[in-house]
């Protein structure tokens, strides 16, 4: 071989790799997101820009982040997933049992990432230490920590007597829930009922919320009542009524009280399994993680204006108080 055509061929298998790692490196990753409210409000967004962050993503440089939202419309989500797989998203993020499950119909194969109350019931993943599919991320274990929801509403307000649950029917994850509350209010005394909280059934259930009838009421974790909080802490200074709900936001809008996991830090760790599967790894090989931190959160303000004293041990062990 002549010496001009060796310095060729090595000159060209130099510069294959560096051309390779050049288109690589150009490559900017495309994450979908779907959202049953509008635009900020909620706090999953928000914990899942905080995570991203954390891996070491710029947002809207190294990597774009495809937010959409349905405005309480729960019929426009399999349209708005739509629209994310035909971007090429790399990996779908899915806030909630009902936008997860329209995920998965709508793909086999872009990775997901969810946040479900239920994952396995759900019928989401295989189990929670081998999912198994194309989707990973995280379990609420609501249906536990719920059965909580009655006992702690009667700790701070004592007469209660009647307690109306706003769920969503059609929820698997609060099915459970409801049952897990039923159980806990038979040991209570308490008398609880249930009011359906689709897009369908809000005016008829909210006309149902009154002081003659109801003592208070529970407000489920389900992402669209999530994206109605204003309203529903409005309704409840409006008619006087003491409320839980199951989001650890609503105590900084008003709310009496909130229980729940700490939703922003879990979709902060979702953060790193969008980031593993960005780098190679499957979702079935990813085990769902469980909620290792629980916010009680109590509005002081919001306790007076109802007349209500909270008890010094409730608040011993609260880890958020609103004066």
């Amino acid at each position: 071989m002549r010496r001009r055509e060796l310095i060729t061929l090595l000159g060209g298998a130099a510069a294959w790799p560096l051309a390779a790692y050049a288109q690589q490196v150009s490559w900017v990753p495309r994450v979908g997101y779907v959202w049953i409210g509008g635009p900020g409000n909620d706090a999953s967004l928000a914990g899942l820009h905080r995570g991203l962050e954390e891996q070491g993503y710029v947002i809207g440089r190294t990597l774009l982040l495809e937010a959409r939202y349905a405005n309480g419309e729960d019929g426009r989500v399999p349209d708005l997933i739509a629209e994310l797989l035909a971007l090429k998203v790399d990996v779908l993020a899915t806030p909630g049992t009902l936008i997860s499950r329209a995920a998965q119909r709508a793909t086999l194969s872009v990775p997901i990432v969810m946040l479900s109350g239920d994952p396995i019931g759900s019928g989401l993943v295989a189990s929670l230490a081998h999912p198994g599919g194309n989707i990973t991320g995280l379990s609420l274990l609501s249906a536990d920590y719920c059965a909580k929801w009655p006992g702690l509403l009667l700790e701070i307000a004592p007469k209660l007597r009647r307690v109306v649950v706003l769920e969503n029917p059609d929820s698997p994850t609060q099915v459970q829930q409801v049952a897990q509350m039923r159980e806990a209010a038979r040991s209570l005394s308490l008398d609880l009922t249930t009011l359906p909280t689709r897009p369908m059934d809000l005016e008829a259930s909210f006309a149902a919320l009154v002081p003659v009838s109801v003592d208070g009421f529970i407000v489920c974790d389900d992402p669209f009542l999530e994206s109605i909080l204003p309203r529903l802490i409005a309704l409840a200074a409006e008619r006087s009524l003491p409320a839980l709900y199951g989001f650890p936001n609503a105590v900084k809008q008003g709310a009496l009280m909130a229980y729940s996991a700490d939703i922003f830090d879990m979709w902060r760790k979702a953060g790193r399994y969008v980031d593993r599967i960005l780098k190679g790894a499957r979702p079935a090989d990813l085990p769902v993680e469980q909620p290792t931190k629980f916010i009680l959160g109590i509005n002081l303000k919001t306790a007076k204006a109802l007349g209500l004293q909270v008890p010094d041990k409730l608040l011993a062990v609260a880890d958020e108080v609103i004066e």
